[in-house]
């Protein structure tokens, strides 16, 4: 078992109290969005094994069948499968896609191939990974997921009273889902940034009106109004209205596999994904966007948002789990109340505590006490590891095979 010291990405959406509240430590007034745990070579975390700290990444690469066991090699390669975060939003994240594992090995062939730098602010593929994720909220969390259905835009559309938008209702009500859809966000996209951003400017005034009121469209009205207010005049906010919002209570879940559109708009939660850096945004950002590109990855399925609570998994002593339909990650739970339970030591883990403090002790005797915000690595040397502790709540980050 190895204790894991972590790296924070300071990206600026990030929230500047919500992880230094976690880890016990006093904001410092900068944002502090992500506090990553993996061996992801952006920022691997650090264990000591008696040597002083190495990477995570560098530990893995020196024995990954040790470390991981040959199952998980033979499966998915020499490397931790998955990447395991806490996420604190306290403002917008870009509307984003994440491409399927074709997609991936073409558009990381292809850009290599041509020589674009990976630093390169217009690179699209960082690597030859999928980024399928989920999103457990920690705090009540507020997200954007997957189109709405074209008709129930139009109507928000016309609610919003913006003339700008008329247009495109028509076509949201006249036109077939995927087709309607892909043409709205193709026409969004498209537009001279500069001409639409009076729309924007004009849809933004129109959200905060239509949210101060107590109509149905009120409350996912105040979460756009908030992304715009976060990015104004960026005409992404038309993009954003085409997307479900959600909103997720502690402890619930959102699956997000690849081609669905979605942004993170404000809370704090823990998040799992394949150990990938594959990222297509399309809207909501300064950064690139690479419209044809986006448009050749995104699902244009109109879908409602599933909300996952955790299901207790049978045989296995408490662990609660959020299911997911790939197998490069797992995600689970534990509500720790005095009794022991135990963890299956056959596959590569990462175990986060969120709330108290819980001790871990495996068969050969040794123990690793958690507080609130720490995490440990386990990896897949076959010894059974038991959880203690009384009012803790263990995450546990895994492969399925």
């Amino acid at each position: 078992m190895d204790r894991l010291v972590n790296t924070v990405r300071p990206y600026a959406w990030g929230s500047t109290t919500a992880i230094p509240a976690l880890l016990g430590r006093q904001p410092t007034g900068e944002p502090q969005a992500e506090l990553w745990m993996g061996a992801h070579p952006g920022a691997p975390s650090r264990i000591d094994r008696g040597q002083g700290e190495r990477s995570l990444a560098e530990v893995v690469a020196a024995d990954p069948e040790g470390e991981l066991g040959a199952a998980v090699v033979q499966r998915f390669g020499p490397g931790l499968p998955f990447l395991f975060k806490v996420l604190a939003a306290g403002h917008a994240l870009s509307v984003q896609v994440h491409p399927t594992l074709e997609q991936a090995r073409e558009g990381f062939a292809a850009e290599e191939a041509a020589g674009v730098p990976l630093d390169a602010p217009h690179r699209n593929y960082k690597d030859a990974n999928h980024k399928p994720e989920m999103i457990c909220a920690l705090s009540d969390f507020d997200g954007l997921c997957g189109f709405r259905a074209p008709a129930e835009t139009a109507d928000l559309f016309d609610h919003l009273g913006v003339a700008a938008l008329a247009p495109w209702a028509a076509v949201l009500r006249g036109a077939p889902e995927e087709e309607a859809l892909r043409t709205v966000l193709a026409e969004v996209l498209g537009a001279d940034r500069d001409g639409l951003a009076t729309v924007a400017g004009e849809v933004a005034e129109a959200l905060e009106k239509v949210a101060a009121g107590d109509g149905p469209h009120a409350a996912s009205c105040a979460a756009y109004a908030g992304a715009a207010r976060d990015f104004p005049g960026d005409p992404g906010i038309i993009a954003a209205l085409l997307l479900n919002h959600v909103v997720l209570r502690p402890g619930e879940a959102l699956y997000l596999g690849a081609g669905v559109p979605h942004a993170y708009l404000s809370g704090l939660g823990v998040e799992l994904m394949a150990n990938s850096d594959n990222v297509l945004r399309c809207g909501l950002t300064p950064k690139h966007v690479d419209v044809p590109e986006l448009m050749r990855v995104v699902d244009f399925s109109a879908t409602r948002p599933t909300v996952l609570t955790p299901q207790s998994v049978p045989g296995a002593q408490g662990e609660e789990l959020y299911p997911a339909p790939v197998a490069e990650f797992r995600l689970s739970r534990y509500l720790l109340d005095g009794t022991a339970r135990v963890v299956d030591g056959r596959t590569p883990q990462i175990l986060l505590v969120t709330e108290g403090t819980a001790t871990l002790a495996d068969s050969r005797g040794r123990s690793l006490d958690l507080v609130r915000g720490e995490s440990a690595y386990l990896p897949a040397d076959g010894a059974e590891v038991t959880l203690g502790g009384s009012g803790a709540v263990v995450f546990r980050a895994t492969v399925s095979l």
